[in-house]
Parts: structure tokens; sequence; C-alpha cells
């Protein structure tokens, strides 16, 4: 069984906690109600950005014929989604994990799938990307291929995502910037503006030093309190300082905390609206690319917080996989439905495990909150990146240290090992770190005369994936849009 440094010692298991303790297992899996809700105070705090971005990403985007979607029935869809989907992984998923929409689809939804049809088609996509991935699980498939991944692999999932979710926190303060003329130097990124400037960032660079102190000390609530006092923190500079390059949220305290929800495009979708815009053929290669970057960041995200937490079986499988999946395919479904674009399970939720989460009790709470959100957006902006990556970035050192269970002598699993690690945050995506890992295994393993070794569902998926690295060519070849 995979152990984990970081997972608070267990409880003696009595039985005698209650119902709700009884149901969600708190007891047994070592942890306590104040564990579970600082779990997930922190998961809903450096995820709650979600709220601010998929209104800017999506609502920054025009379809076909130039329409845009409204901001404030954006972030109401968004809130909605993740609300509910998060109470329904807590009650039937019973694991720390949170969803809402998914970075990355909703830039290939905004920028990619609505320019080529009406904002009501390509949610619609969405809603059938979910049906399919449903689908997928129903009849097992999906549970399958995450079961067929060598544990080497799993780990090294685990210790990729735990780079990219620091180098998301880098980013999202400002710490690590692209330089603004990349194609007259080598160097793609840069750190600050070439230095290290300005109120925000001393905002980050001190909430860095405070929430390692405090994980550090071992201090309970590390992770929170850290957010809390930089968030405090930033809305005092800013009230001397009048600072105006926060970026996406302001530590500025609203006049009116409550705002009604606007549920204008709840239900504004239509799933067969592609097809007279686009073709057959474009749908598929569309709901293709879809399916296959849902499929495999929310596989890469459950094992990876899973591991974390310290949850895995004595084989390396996740408990209850089947319906952590299932309600992952539904999330993608209301997302669509929704228009808020594709959820998914998030990596965030791995800042609810640093908190000492191991249940689903910390779900229903950070789902709680989501639904608070509906009416109190204008608090939470308040709480600037700035505030908010630190966490991201302590939590990735703590996933970063499952790299120790990697056989690092073997090159047949080392290979695909490092490589998985390392395209993940040099690509910026979960899925392509994957997918290389997954080619590079069944290569070289074929190489080795041990192809029999790889099972057929790892043949099948390197190959999806070589589809998926190749998608322009293969458009090209096909003659699609």
């Amino acid at each position: 069984m995979q152990t984990n440094t970081h997972r608070p010692p267990a409880a003696p298991h009595t039985g005698a906690g209650g119902p709700i303790d009884r149901f969600f297992r708190i007891s047994e899996r070592g942890s306590t109600f104040n564990r579970e809700i600082r779990g997930g105070f922190a998961t809903f705090f450096t995820m709650a950005y979600i709220l601010v971005l998929n209104p800017i990403i999506l609502g920054s985007a025009e379809d076909k014929f130039g329409n845009q979607l409204d901001g404030a029935q954006l972030a109401t869809a968004t809130a909605l989604v993740a609300g509910v989907m998060t109470l329904i992984m807590g009650v039937g998923g019973n694991l720390p994990l949170a969803l809402a929409t998914g970075l990355g689809i909703n830039v290939i939804v905004a920028f990619q799938v609505a320019p080529l049809m009406h904002w009501e088609d390509a949610m619609g996509l969405i809603v059938v990307e979910g049906v399919l991935i449903s689908i997928l699980v129903l009849t097992g498939l999906r549970e399958a291929v995450m079961h067929a991944i060598p544990q080497p692999l799993k780990q090294a999932i685990s210790v990729g995502i735990g780079l990219f979710i620091a180098f998301i926190g880098f980013v999202d303060a400002g710490f690590v910037t692209r330089i603004p003329d990349a194609a007259k130097t080598t160097v793609p990124v840069q750190l600050g503006t070439g230095t290290l400037t300005g109120w925000p960032m001393l905002v980050f660079c001190l909430g860095v030093l405070v929430t390692i102190v405090l994980v550090a000390r071992k201090i309970k609530g590390a992770i929170l309190i850290s957010i809390i006092l930089m968030t405090v923190v930033a809305i005092v500079i800013n009230e001397f300082a009048k600072v105006k390059n926060w970026g996406v949220t302001s530590p500025t305290l609203p006049d009116n905390p409550v705002a009604a929800p606007d549920f204008g495009l709840i239900g504004a979708f239509d799933i067969f609206g592609a097809f007279g815009q686009v073709g057959i053929l474009t749908v598929v290669l569309l709901v293709f690319a879809l399916i296959l970057s849902d499929f495999f960041d929310t596989m890469g995200t459950i094992v990876g917080v899973t591991a974390e937490a310290g949850l895995l079986d004595e084989r390396g499988q996740v408990p209850g996989l089947g319906r952590v999946l299932l309600i992952d395919g539904a999330a993608a479904v209301a997302g669509g439905a929704s228009s808020a674009s594709s959820a998914t399970t998030y990596i965030e939720s791995a800042a609810g495990v640093g908190e000492g989460a191991r249940t689903g009790f910390s779900s229903l709470i950070t789902g709680g909150l989501f639904g608070l959100a509906l009416f109190l957006t204008p608090v939470l902006t308040i709480v600037p990146l700035q505030a908010a990556s630190p966490a991201l970035v302590v939590v990735g050192f703590l996933m970063m240290t499952q790299v120790k269970h990697i056989d690092w002598d073997r090159y047949e699993l080392a290979i695909p090992a490092f490589l998985t690690i390392a395209v993940m945050p040099f690509t910026y995506s979960i899925t392509n770190g994957i997918g290389a890992g997954f080619i590079a295994y069944v290569v070289i393993k074929s190489f080795m005369g041990k192809a029999r070794e790889i099972h057929w569902l790892l043949w099948g998926s390197a190959a999806l994936f070589l589809i998926y690295f190749a998608i322009e060519p293969v458009k090209s070849l096909l003659g699609a849009q």
C-alpha cells in the first residue's frame, strides 16, 4: 500500500462517532470533523477563482455570429454547477474531491468550438461529451483504463500534477510570467516582469513564506490560515496604497456583499445544432478532443489527490472509483446544460487534503460555500490570487513527495514516469503529460520484447493519444474544417 507521510495519524475507530461520522467514515480514515471543515474551506478558497476566471474566459469569446455570453449569468451558472456537483460527489463518492468548470476545456470551447457555431450548439457538444463519458463509465471501460495503469505511472501522475499545480500558483500570482516578445529570446518565461516588484508580489512572496513555515511546523489549518491572513494583509495594503494591478480579483471590500443570482443561461443548449453548422466529421473530432481531455485530466486528478490523501487501497486503486467517475461524467453534462462549460474534478482539491480532509464531508463544506457564492460573489472576489496561490505552491510540494516511490533504476518504467512528470508543467496540461507517459511506456516495453505485459487498454489509450497529438494533421487528411 502506498504510504503518505502527510496523512494524519489514524484515530481509533470505535464506531461511536455518530451517524455522520460512520456514513463518511471520518474516524475510520483518521480524520476529524475539524479537519474536514478546514479542508472544505481550503479547497473552496483555492478554486474560488473559477467564479471569476470562467466568466472572463467564456465571456470574452464570440461565437460564429458575434454573440457573447453574459458575465453575471456565467458567474451564476459556474457557482451553481460547482456547488451541486461537489455536494453530490461528497455524498455519492465520499472522497475529498470538488468539481467545477474545467480550465483548459473552457478555453477549447471559447476559442476553438464556439467560433464555428452558436453558443448553444457549442454547449450542446459539451452535453454530448458528458453523456459519452458517462456511457464509458457505465460500461466499465473508464474504470478499467485506470486499473490498467502501472503503479509507477500513477505515482508519476501525482508528482507531475504537483509540479503543475505549483506552476499554476506561480503563474496566477505573477511570480512567473511570459516574456512579452518571446520571439526575440530563447527564454519563454521570466521572474515577474524581469524583477519582483509591486505590493501584490510582496503579498504572494510573504504568503509563500508564511505557508511553508506553518506547514513545516505542522500547524493545524496552515493553508487556510495563510489564505485568510494574506487576504487581510492585501486588504490593508490596498486600502492605503490603492494598488491597481492585483489581477482578476482585487482585495477591496464591496459596498453591497449580496447580489441576486441570474439563471438566464441554465438550459440554453442544443445537442443537434452543431451538426448543421460544421458537419458530422468535424463534430466527431471536436467531441473526441473534448472527451480525451476530460477523460485523462479527471483520471490524473483523482489518482493524484487520493494518493496524496493516502486513500488508495493495497492494489493502488481508488475506493468507489466507479461512482466517482460517474459523478464526474454527470458534471460534464450539467456544465454544458448550464452553459458553464464542462465541469470536472479539480486538482485544487489537494489543498483540502493538505489540511487533513479525507472524506466526502469536506466536499459538503466546499459545495455549500459554492452555494453561498451564488449570493455572495462580491465578498468572494476580495480574495486576490496572490493570497490564494501560495497554497498551490505548498500543495505542489506535498504531492511531489510521491516521487520517492518510483523505482528510477528500472528505465522501462522510470523514463515514461519522467516524461509524465515533465510534460505536465512544461505544456501546462495534465492530459499531455499522461499521453506522453503512456506512449513512451508502450514503445519502450514493445522494443524490449515485453509487449505481452502491456494491458490492451494501454495499447488503445496510447493509440488514441497519438491521434490526439496529431489531431490537426488528421483533420487535414480527413478534410475536416
